[in-house]
């Protein structure tokens, strides 16, 4: 798997192993990012968990998927996203008001778009699953 978009490669990764019915994947090299996107999926439900292994490299996390998964996948370009403007992006990638998630990277961290809206922070759409 070559590419430029470590993000875009785990979540396609993910999304794959999801379509055949794997019970888990690893995401090869891990990243900060990529553990915050994972724990936005853990938090909603959408994955059973992750963990990090240390392997003196890049490290890679082992993700426990439970079939929950739809569809997820990066967004490129990453958008800006003002507090007030989370609909128009939830009608573009989501299939449905209220279902699923966008991920979103705003100045206190990463969060669906749910958190942030609650918060009434805006920032960059990165991500999203439902």
């Amino acid at each position: 798997m070559a590419g430029n978009d470590p993000l875009s490669n785990a979540l396609s990764g993910v999304d794959n192993a999801e379509g055949v019915g794997h019970l888990s994947h690893t995401v090869q090299p891990a990243s900060n990012e990529i553990g915050s996107v994972l724990e936005v999926f853990y938090d909603h439900g959408y994955i059973d968990g992750f963990d990090f292994v240390d392997d003196g490299k890049a490290g890679r996390f082992e993700i426990e998927l439970k079939g929950a998964i739809n569809e997820c996948g990066a967004v490129k370009p990453r958008y800006s996203v003002g507090k007030d403007d989370f609909e128009k992006w939830e009608k573009r990638f989501l299939p449905a008001r209220d279902y699923g998630a966008l991920v979103v990277t705003t100045s206190h961290g990463v969060m669906s778009h749910y958190e942030a809206r609650e918060k009434g922070i805006g920032g960059q759409v990165i991500a999203y699953v439902y």
